[in-house]
């Protein structure tokens, strides 16, 4: 068994997010050997399916995949831990000087979290979130109540939640409120998974998640105990028709392909190597990626990346443009 959390597999299947069942890949020359990944949460299940899949065509390739925040996969595919980070946010110039070549090898969005409990669930989900009420939550610390946010009289307290890893979810959802990770306030909890149960297991609690840990993969629907929160983009005070788009992980994926979903909190997701990729397996699997292993991107809750992105990946793995 690869070298993964117990925590992050038992959430995981509960959700659905790591795929069970045989799936035909074309047959590809043997290669042998061992590919490490480290980092981003927001890839983890999508990187989880590459690795079965590319090693159903490649009986001696070992792939380990390991969660841990962008911040890790960054810092791992540099220092020479991993073979690749896995990062979901863009990468810092300190970083390519260093030697980070970035992939894109998908897209996805942070959305934010309430629980199903909260006792003004119905209100939320009518009117959304604005913008400017989520830079008072997360990045001016003020005291607020869910009366403030919702309106109506009362006292009860808002919970805020946040990720306690560098990670490219937080880094992408403070870069939408004009700030960064470390400027975010709330409880720091570490990892996607736990901050979706934090989340769920507190009536009053709100936080923010990748797409693929706020739903189900079975369903489609929010994961159980945890809804997703509208946000209300052009501060109307209602969650306009064309802003519904949460229902489902489908519809929400279509949103953010339109471009109806803000860029940020959507992203590019990417695969980080150290240099050109010299090692053959390497640059087997990531050229694999960028052309076979796009078909599961869609069905796994993630959106293509453009040609163009892909091209310019194949590229670099290739080393040389014309071989495209």
């Amino acid at each position: 068994m690869k070298r993964v959390a117990w925590a992050a597999l038992l959430f995981l299947a509960a959700a659905g997010l790591v795929p069970a069942g045989p799936q035909k890949t074309k047959a590809a020359p043997a290669a042998a050997g061992r590919l490490t990944l480290s980092g981003a949460w927001a890839l983890y299940p999508l990187a989880v399916r590459w690795q079965e899949e590319f090693e159903k065509g490649h009986p001696g390739a070992n792939i380990d995949v390991q969660a841990g925040g962008a911040g890790k996969g960054v810092a791992d595919a540099l220092a020479g831990v991993a073979d690749i980070g896995m990062v979901s946010r863009e990468v810092l110039p300190a970083e390519v000087e260093k030697g980070a070549v970035a992939l894109a090898v998908a897209r996805d969005a942070v959305v934010v979290t309430v629980s199903r409990k909260n006792p003004h669930l119905e209100t939320l989900l009518r009117r959304g979130l604005r913008k400017e009420d989520a830079a008072a939550l997360w990045l001016r610390k003020a005291p607020r109540t869910w009366e403030e946010l919702v309106g109506g009289a009362g006292r009860t307290p808002v919970h805020v939640y946040t990720r306690s890893d560098a990670c490219g979810a937080a880094e992408t959802w403070a870069a939408y409120l004009g700030g960064h990770q470390e400027d975010l306030g709330g409880v720091g909890v570490y990892g996607d998974p736990g901050l979706a149960e934090a989340v769920r297991r507190d009536p009053l609690a709100i936080g923010f998640n990748n797409v693929n840990f706020a739903y189900d993969a079975k369903t489609l629907g929010p994961l159980s105990g945890l809804a997703v929160c509208p946000l209300d983009l052009d501060g109307s005070g209602a969650v306009e028709a064309r802003e519904a788009v949460y229902a489902t992980r489908d519809d929400l994926t279509r949103a953010i392909a339109a471009g109806v979903y803000p860029s940020p909190p959507a992203r590019d997701l990417y695969f980080v190597v150290k240099g050109r990729p010299g090692r053959p397996l390497l640059a087997e699997f990531l050229e694999w990626v960028l052309v076979e292993g796009q078909k599961f991107v869609a069905e796994m809750g993630y959106i293509a990346v453009g040609p163009d992105r892909l091209a310019a990946g194949l590229a670099a793995v290739r080393g040389a443009a014309e071989r495209i």
